[in-house]
């Protein structure tokens, strides 16, 4: 299985050829608009930044190979007051599971981890504002208990949007043994990952279509 981080929350799930699309955006500064094909796209909410499928386009005749479990949270921390709700999904394929958290915005009840079950590639929201902070980023982590930490939906060297704070202020809570920088955005998934937090190359909005 490969992950492919196209930036801000959007990231590109393969397993035996099938590709799925989560959370492409538009309007994300330094980036382009996502602008791909896949088999299948999954958004956790509304918002343009992380559902935005016009200029996605869908293939067919593929047999999707996840086993997609959802699960409904909040946008915010007063019950979906302020931004409504979020859905956090759990691609189980190859027999390893990848969560994207999308825009959390409260930490993760007991209810819900034990719901969520195994995961060993945790997506996680890490610049505050329009989600958990990055000190509950890395308490959800703790409580998730993954293989591997990929932090998203941040601000860095001027991509990101403003208000967000950085990933390297997240990263700065864990030994540096622990994090592992990768030269580009894109992550072998297997079953012998050593613990990590994986911190992948900002290579803009675009993966090139199949041929």
């Amino acid at each position: 299985m490969t992950l492919t981080w196209l930036g801000h929350a959007c990231f590109m799930l393969e397993s035996y050829g099938f590709q799925a699309l989560i959370d492409p955006f538009r309007n994300i500064p330094g980036l382009p608009d996502v602008c791909t094909e896949a088999d299948a796209v999954y958004c956790s909410h509304g918002h343009s930044d992380h559902a935005y499928t016009d200029e996605v386009t869908l293939t067919s005749g593929k047999v999707n190979p996840f086993t997609v479990r959802e699960l409904d949270t909040f946008h915010d921390d007063q019950g979906g007051a302020l931004r409504g709700r979020n859905t956090v999904r759990a691609f189980t394929s190859e027999g390893l599971t990848v969560v994207h958290l999308g825009d959390l915005g409260q930490p993760l009840t007991a209810e819900q981890l034990a719901q969520l079950g195994r995961c060993d590639v945790l997506l996680l929201p890490v610049g505050g504002t329009y989600t958990i902070d990055l000190h509950q980023a890395k308490a959800v982590a703790d409580a998730v208990n993954p293989h591997v930490v990929v932090p998203m939906h941040f601000r860095e060297g001027g991509v990101g949007l403003e208000i967000l704070t950085s990933r390297e202020e997240f990263l700065a809570q864990y030994p540096v043994d622990r994090i592992r920088r990768y030269p580009g955005n894109v992550l072998d998934i297997h079953e012998n990952m050593t613990k990590q937090v994986a911190v992948l190359a900002l290579k803009g909005g675009q993966k090139t279509p199949k041929a």
